[in-house]
């Protein structure tokens, strides 16, 4: 068995580059478990995620096994040493997290987005020492993101972690979500002492692009990433597209993303050369995706004046 990681002594200190994996839905228990268990093999993975309840878009989808899951979570985490993560997203849902355990809570973007549902979990949490990652709302709105944090710090929560998972832009290709690096540079400006994970799974949307981002965000403002993982991603009730299995994820780490040396160059995102070149290359990119939907408006353009007779 592995030793344990402490979570809350990483949040205060995070030198180390946390990973965190697991199934975007934690699904059944053979499922679970099976995933589990491979993730425990590899000792860069330091949390193991699952999500209970799904949010959906629209009903009728898979919206989470519950409560049961919880009890599958427990039971590997004690088996593994894994610590074991969950999105809640109600004060019911963080209750029952902290019934069963859960080393660590974290807020989906849409949650956040709320400051009424954001004011319920800060109020359900009052008094409770557990870390609590907070995603981005779906907007690309910095100060409701900040809001978030200072709701959870007034209920008396010091361990806290932003998670960028992106922005819902009806320009977002090649991605899923804009990642919109900017916000998180900013965040992490202004609130220096809050560690950025970054959720490459839900900025890409798909596996292809995955390498990429994720060596962006290396490259930039993150202490760590969150990446979802399946055994049979193409049999995934959830996200499909987006999960590596664990043997992929391997791979991922060792041969096709490189850490940079946490030295005291790194450590400075301001003065830092290869930060600054990235972000002039975020800018460059912004610049030619702008291009394209202008030339493709043009195109559209011309093949209704063709069609038309116009001259």
């Amino acid at each position: 068995m592995r030793d344990s990681f402490d979570i809350k002594k990483w949040i205060e200190n995070p030198d180390e580059l946390l990973l965190i994996a697991g199934p975007c839905s934690v699904e059944s228990k053979e499922q679970f478990f099976d995933v589990a268990t491979k993730l425990s093999e590899l000792q860069e993975v330091k949390i193991l995620r699952g999500g209970i309840w799904k949010p959906r878009t629209r009903p009728n989808g898979f919206e989470g096994i519950g409560e049961e899951g919880l009890k599958w979570m427990r039971e590997i985490s004690d088996e593994t040493n894994l610590p074991i993560m969950t999105e809640v997203a109600t004060p019911e849902h963080a209750e029952l997290a902290l019934k069963y355990g859960v080393d660590a809570l974290w807020i989906g973007a849409r949650t956040t987005a709320n400051p009424f549902s954001m004011q319920q979990l800060a109020d359900t949490l009052k008094g409770v020492d557990i870390p609590v990652f907070v995603k981005n709302p779906i907007a690309p709105d910095l100060k409701l993101w900040i809001g978030a944090f200072e709701r959870l710090a007034s209920s008396g929560l010091t361990h806290l972690v932003a998670i960028h998972r992106g922005f819902q832009d009806t320009n977002a290709a090649p991605y899923r979500n804009n990642p919109r690096w900017e916000i998180p540079i900013e965040l992490h400006r202004k609130n220096p002492n809050i560690p950025i994970i970054t959720d490459i799974s839900h900025i890409c949307g798909c596996r292809e692009i995955l390498k990429s981002t994720a060596q962006k965000a290396l490259d930039l403002v993150t202490n760590g990433l969150m990446i979802e993982s399946h055994c049979n991603p193409s049999c995934a009730l959830s996200d499909a597209r987006q999960q590596l299995t664990p043997s992929e994820l391997k791979d991922l780490l060792y041969y096709q993303i490189s850490v940079r040396d946490n030295d005291s160059d790194a450590k400075d995102w301001k003065d830092n050369i290869d930060q600054l070149r990235a972000k002039i290359d975020i800018i460059d990119e912004s610049l030619l995706y702008t291009l394209a939907s202008r030339m493709k408006v043009s195109r559209q353009i011309g093949e209704y004046k063709k069609s038309h007779n116009v001259a």
